[in-house]
Parts: structure tokens; C-alpha cells; sequence
């Protein structure tokens, strides 16, 4: 396991941010890390923009839309990452789709992830039984390739679990990410399937948008995920959007504890 994803679950439960890189441009998403991390979030998921992200509902999407239209491409970026690597070391996780890595060459764009300093990968495209040629390359270069678990088959969950590395992302509803008025799957049994397997942190995702789910979701599992929400704040804010996102961060860091 990558040593800094450790470490982003061992001051209580773990707040974990999600933006979209380029949105509203590169400047405000490097501003953003930076005011996510003063504002208490234990780890960054940064996506990189592709133009079918399948697992994201309409507000991550239309993210996507706006900054492929701003012509951000993966190197912009990876030189992104570098910048931010000067002045911080919060653990940063890439969010992004199989195909973008398949078109930067698989060894060539993991490489560089780890060379300007990620922590690990996410691929909501890539399933369980398709992991492999990622996963290899990511344990070779020292990232950490994140599993995703759905409300999905005991056996499923735990055969998934048990090749897991950083944290799983436990899926908290089936579908696409987006805000939910609430949360009906049982979470708490998700995470228990996965300690029984092994000594991993679970952090749950999709659907969480205020501090009442974010708590509740952290009580049963070692951490929060928030994507939409902060997007909306970005879609909503613009170029304005660095401190109403740090508040939220702040207000969702608290109300998890």
C-alpha cells in the first residue's frame, strides 16, 4: 500500500474531495488542492476530463464538457501535478477512464503519475476481471490502483476486497455519481464484508452532498467521498469557486469528524 494513502486514514475518519481538473480552468483546480487541504480534506481525487465518463451523472459530465472545451489534456494536467507537488503533499489520487490511459500508452501515463508524485489510480470503467494489466503496472511504479465495490454479490465484494490496494471505494447506490436526497444501500454491511477479508480502509462514495449523509456514511466506514457537490460549487462559482469549495470542505471535514 502507498504510503501516504495510509496515512490519510489514521487522524480519524478520512474527508476525500473530487474536482475535475481544467474546471473552471487549470489555475483554480491547482487553487482548489490548495484550499481543499487547509479546509481539512485528508486526500485529493483529481479527474482527469474524457469525453464519455460513463459512471458520472449529468453535473460531473457537464464538468468534463467544460474542461475538454478550455483544451485541457493530460500532460496540462500532469505539469498541474508538478506544480502542486512544490508546495504540498496531500495524497492525490487520479480519477479518470480507461481509455485515457490506453491513449497516453498504460506503462508511459502511469509512470509519469507516479514520477510527478500520485498515490494511486481510480478507473470506474475497468472491472474486477479486467483489472490486471493496470494493477501490475501500478504496483511495479508504486501507486496504488483503487478497487471500487457496488451493492453487488457477498462473493463479488469479497473476492474484490481481497486484491485491494489503498482503499476501497465502496459505491454507496448503483448508477451514476451525483447528489442524493439520501442513501438507502446497506453501507455498513458492504464495509464489514470487506474487513472480514482484510485490514484495508473503506471510504463510500456517490451521493454524498451534505454534512448529515457525509456523517452518517463515515460512522459505519473510514471515510467520505464528494464529488458533485463540490462541482456544483465550481459550475455555480466559476473562477470564484475557491472559497465556497474550501467552506463546504471545511463544513463536511467537521461534520465527520
Amino acid at each position: 500500500m502507498n504510503k501516504k494513502i495510509k496515512e490519510a486514514f489514521q487522524n480519524g475518519k478520512a474527508f476525500i474531495p473530487f474536482i475535475t481538473a481544467g474546471d473552471p480552468s487549470l489555475e483554480i483546480t491547482e487553487k482548489l488542492v490548495y484550499a481543499m487541504e487547509a479546509a481539512g480534506a485528508d486526500l485529493i481525487e483529481i479527474g482527469i476530463p474524457f469525453s464519455d465518463p460513463t459512471a458520472e451523472g449529468p453535473v460531473i459530465q457537464e464538468a468534463n464538457i467544460r474542461a475538454l472545451s478550455n483544451g485541457i489534456t493530460t500532460d496540462d494536467v500532469f505539469h498541474m501535478v508538478e506544480k502542486i507537488r512544490k508546495n504540498s503533499e496531500i495524497p492525490l489520487v487520479f480519477m479518470t477512464y480507461a481509455n485515457v490511459v490506453f491513449s497516453y500508452g498504460t506503462e508511459r501515463f502511469i509512470k509519469r503519475a507516479a514520477e510527478i508524485g500520485m498515490d494511486g489510480l481510480i478507473l470506474p470503467d475497468v472491472p474486477y476481471e479486467e483489472k490486471e494489466e493496470f494493477d501490475v503496472v501500478c504496483r511495479k511504479y508504486g501507486l496504488d490502483f483503487i478497487s471500487l465495490i457496488a451493492p453487488t454479490s457477498h462473493e463479488r465484494i469479497r473476492m474484490v476486497a481481497k486484491e485491494a490496494q489503498g482503499f476501497v471505494y465502496c459505491v454507496s447506490s448503483l448508477g451514476v455519481t451525483g447528489t442524493r436526497s439520501e442513501i438507502t444501500t446497506d453501507v455498513d454491511s458492504m464495509v464489514k464484508l470487506v474487513k472480514e477479508v482484510g485490514d484495508i480502509p473503506v471510504a463510500v462514495g456517490f451521493g454524498i452532498s451534505n454534512p448529515e449523509t457525509a456523517k452518517k456514511m463515515a460512522e459505519v466506514s473510514d471515510g467520505a467521498i464528494v464529488g458533485s457537490a463540490i462541482v456544483k460549487l465550481c459550475a455555480k462559482y466559476g473562477e470564484d469557486c475557491v472559497e465556497p469549495v474550501g467552506e463546504f470542505v471545511r463544513e463536511m471535514k467537521l461534520a465527520i469528524g
